[in-house]
């Protein structure tokens, strides 16, 4: 192999081993961000079903689906 491959080959190894690392910190700050999601997902849809359940046993205000929109 030439020297001049060899350098080319070195440089091609370098650039992916960066590539690489900074691959592996995205997708770690995705799965941080995909958890923070789902934790809020969840959340919401613990709020979502409390506000219903207190709906149907009267407690509460009625939910926006009942609502009369403002210009009624």
């Amino acid at each position: 192999m030439s020297g001049e491959r060899l350098d080319y080959v070195e440089e091609r190894l370098a650039w992916l081993e960066r590539h690489v690392v900074e691959q592996d910190k995205a997708m770690l700050e995705y799965s941080r961000e995909l958890d923070r999601l789902r934790a809020e997902v969840k959340r919401l849809s613990e709020r979502a079903a409390s506000t219903v359940a207190e709906g149907a046993t009267g407690v509460g205000a009625a939910s926006p689906a009942d609502e009369r929109p403002p210009h009624y």
